[in-house]
């Protein structure tokens, strides 16, 4: 199999390119080195990668379409989850949001329409379940009512593969990411933020009561649902699906500031602030679907991945260390 995976420099793109390596695939990695969060450390995270015969960076914007045009012709298949991301700073910046995650996506499905290739794969996300009020989240839930231009852009990136898998055959697969974490988690997610203010003894920002939930699902889990998804787009001509990746249990936010303190080993100073505009109460993945579809089985108790993100985090990984 010959991937195009893109965003190929961050956090799950990055342990993925490592994964699909080892499947003997071969891997290009597009990504841009944006500076939403240092270019230096997306640059750490691909050591391994680069070290790897099989796997080629190109340095390109999703928006580029003379960049897309210039790609290998071997590519078969494509696993699409560069995006800007974010929810708070979407609602700052809606048009730049609009310009990377749609248009980037409508691009690399004119892409894989030229170039005819029939495997798509769509990284997604539980915010376009906004604040649903039926746990767990179901594929099978409307999800016509976001809350940020974050969670919007999503939901019209699967709009849009279903559109291609109507119009030209491309089986496209949506995976719905359930907050992920884990070693190399981006610096500006809440798991990885907190443990940096934590060592340097400030106080930690909590939106809210604290009572807010969140599905945490360990990134070794949704590297093992991305997999099935691969196998998934390879056995299947035509068709198009949404699935759901998450843990399928939830973790309030002040139990998630009272575990990562216990592992870190020191006390959180929380300072409590107002609900942030865009936030959802609570993720919740109804993960069904995926064991019956994907064989997907994810393993990880919520303390052993913070366990792991710490370890890695001390060494070296609060500083871009991959």
């Amino acid at each position: 199999m010959n991937v195009l995976l893109t965003g190929a420099a961050g956090f799950i793109a990055s342990h993925l390119s490592e994964r699909l390596l080892e499947r003997d695939c071969s891997v290009v990695g597009l990504d841009n080195f944006d500076d939403f969060y240092d270019p230096a450390i997306k640059e750490a995270n691909l050591v391994r990668a680069l070290d790897h015969d099989a796997f080629s960076l190109v340095r390109g914007d999703i928006r580029d379409r003379g960049l897309l045009v210039g790609l290998p012709d071997r590519i078969d298949t494509i696993i699409h989850i560069a995006a800007r991301a974010g929810v708070r700073p979407s609602i700052s910046q809606p048009a730049l949001y609009y310009d990377v995650n749609i248009i980037g996506t409508l691009n690399l499905l004119e892409f894989a329409r030229e170039r005819g290739i029939t495997r798509f794969i769509f990284a997604s996300s539980s915010s376009v379940y906004g604040n649903n009020e039926t746990v767990p989240f179901s594929e099978d839930d409307r999800v016509d009512n976001p809350i940020s231009p974050y969670a919007a852009t999503k939901r019209a990136g699967e709009l849009m593969t279903h559109s291609y898998t109507h119009l030209f055959g491309i089986t496209c697969l949506c995976l719905r990411f359930f907050t992920v974490y884990g070693p190399r988690q981006r610096p500006d997610l809440a798991i990885h933020k907190f443990a940096r203010l934590m060592t340097s003894g400030a106080e930690l920002p909590m939106f809210g009561d604290g009572t807010s939930q969140r599905d945490y699902t360990y990134i070794d889990d949704i590297l093992q649902g991305v997999e099935g998804a691969v196998e998934w787009v390879r056995k299947h001509k035509g068709v198009h699906d949404v699935v759901n990746l998450g843990e399928s249990r939830t973790i309030g936010l002040k139990d998630m500031i009272r575990v990562l303190g216990e592992e870190m080993g020191i006390e959180p100073r929380v300072r409590t602030l107002p609900e942030q505009p865009g936030d959802v109460m609570r993720t919740y993945a109804d993960i069904s679907k995926a064991r019956r579809i994907l064989g997907y089985s994810p393993k990880w108790e919520f303390r052993d991945g913070i366990q792991a993100f710490v370890k890695w985090f001390r060494e070296g990984g609060g500083t871009g260390a991959p």
